[in-house]
């Protein structure tokens, strides 16, 4: 099976949390996702994210889903 193409689509939820003085465990309990899965989010590890997900995630966090992700090295 050939490897993997790299994505470019970046997460940038530790400056978001950070912003807000907010845990990624009381994001997690907020949005009813694991830490596990946030993590692998934020460390740009995911290969998909639901819009619900996404969805909780803006308004917990109060943002647009362009704060949340980005394409290239923004």
């Amino acid at each position: 099976m050939p490897p993997e193409d790299p994505h470019e689509i970046r997460c940038h939820l530790d400056r978001l949390l950070a912003d807000r003085s907010m845990t990624l465990s009381e994001l997690a309990d907020r949005v009813g996702v694991t830490v596990a899965n946030l993590s692998i989010l934020k460390n740009d590890r995911a290969k998909a994210i639901r819009f619900s997900t996404l969805s909780a995630i803006c308004r917990e966090l109060h943002c647009q889903p362009a704060d949340v992700l980005t394409f290239g090295t923004q």
